[in-house]
């Protein structure tokens, strides 16, 4: 059964936008003589200006949207976050925050009250956001929530141009940098990108040439041990993006939250299809042909090539441990007993919320934390139970 049978149908409008976007994507792939690495198709569909995923005016957050983050799930998440950021702020005597990608603004505004009651508001928060329609509802959120905080916030179209002082937030963004693909054949590992069969995009091989190539052969100098049609994905763009963000970190922590996995896991010969998933109107699927412009598209990130790049760019892995770890060791049982002015209704609904957030089966295993520091010590909050640095 094909994907457009078993997803919602899109509105005009954003099927017109979509149109407009596959127009693009084919015009590309007819000048690269019929075919483009994967990570091009990807680039064009999350982030072309207008008309990609995140830079278009998509809801994407929410039951609105196609999928639901942490900091929408339970303050409480945020406020684990803020407990992090805290002590890092007063270890550096003060400083700022960057968050990367913000989602709808609620980790945002909920990090702003909480570091006001704790006494260590940020000189500034920074937001770094591609997405028109998420500044919009970001200053919306904050200006709602934290009414009092709106003034210390400054929304960016690039990273600062002077080095910060505080902490870099990442929350579910590394996830989004395009992938390229490859696939197994039965002599060499071969590209897997996207060309066009009978009118539509279709998954085609070539051989493996450029940086692809190169960092394969990096991972495996005598080939991958897979069987024949092995899937999977490598995040070329990991180790610039890290640079890019290292260069503005002059002291203080880079803290990443995203599903990942140790590259010992990653590459499983039993993960024999990759980790690319796609989400359409809370749907998860497989196929980023699907109305490019109107879904996520996604993979598990390879925290062991994160580790890499960090140490690479001079930073520090300061912390490595599941989000489930990372929340309790920062206080998420006492948050969850202290509120005992709640009523029977909302207890519950929190139990379920942070059940969410911390059971193996859902959010608690599958996402991992990771900081990265520059010039300063890591506070232990939230890294002081399971150390999982030697996975790496």
């Amino acid at each position: 059964m094909s994907t457009e049978k078993i997803l919602p149908e899109p509105e005009p409008d954003a099927l017109s936008a979509s149109t407009a976007l596959s127009g693009l994507i084919r015009a590309r792939i007819e000048a690269a003589d019929g075919w483009i690495d994967f990570a091009e198709f990807m680039q064009a569909a999350l982030y072309e200006p207008g008309l990609g995923y995140y830079s278009g005016g998509a809801t994407k957050f929410g039951p609105a949207g196609d999928f639901t983050t942490a900091p929408e799930i339970s303050p409480l998440f945020s406020r684990c976050i803020g407990r992090f950021v805290n002590a890092a702020l007063e270890r550096l005597g003060g400083g700022e925050i960057l968050e990367l990608g913000a989602g709808t603004g609620a980790m945002a505004a909920e990090l702003l009250c909480f570091l006001e009651q704790l006494g260590h508001p940020p000189e500034r928060y920074l937001i770094l956001d591609v997405s028109g329609e998420l500044r919009a509802r970001q200053a919306q959120t904050i200006a709602t929530r934290a009414p009092d905080q709106l003034a210390r916030v400054t929304w960016l179209d690039e990273l600062p141009q002077t080095p910060i002082a505080g902490v870099i937030l990442a929350n579910e963004v590394v996830d989004a940098l395009p992938v390229s693909r490859f696939q197994c054949g039965s002599a060499e590992p071969e590209a897997l990108g996207v060309g066009i069969a009978d009118g539509a995009f279709d998954w085609q091989t070539r051989v493996l040439t450029g940086e692809l190539a190169s960092r394969l052969g990096e991972l495996w100098p005598d080939g991958p041990r897979f069987d024949a049609g092995y899937t999977s994905e490598v995040c070329t763009s990991l180790f610039p993006w890290v640079g890019s963000i290292s260069d503005v970190l002059k002291t203080g922590a880079l803290l990443v939250i995203d599903y990942g996995l140790p590259r010992r896991d990653y590459y499983r010969s039993d993960r024999s299809c990759g980790t690319l998933r796609c989400h359409y109107r809370h749907r998860a699927h497989d196929d980023p042909f699907f109305y490019p412009g109107l879904q996520d598209i996604t993979a598990w990130v390879d925290f062991t090539a994160l580790a890499e790049a960090a140490s690479g760019a001079g930073l520090t892995v300061a912390g490595f441990t599941t989000q489930a770890q990372f929340l309790l060791s920062s206080g998420l049982d006492s948050d969850l007993q202290g509120n005992d002015g709640l009523g029977t209704v909302e207890r519950i609904e929190l139990a379920q919320q942070v059940k969410r957030l911390v059971m193996p089966g859902d959010m608690g295993e599958h996402f991992k934390v990771m900081a990265l520091t520059r010039a300063t010590e890591l506070p232990r909050i939230g890294f002081s139970g399971r150390d999982l640095r030697h996975l790496l």
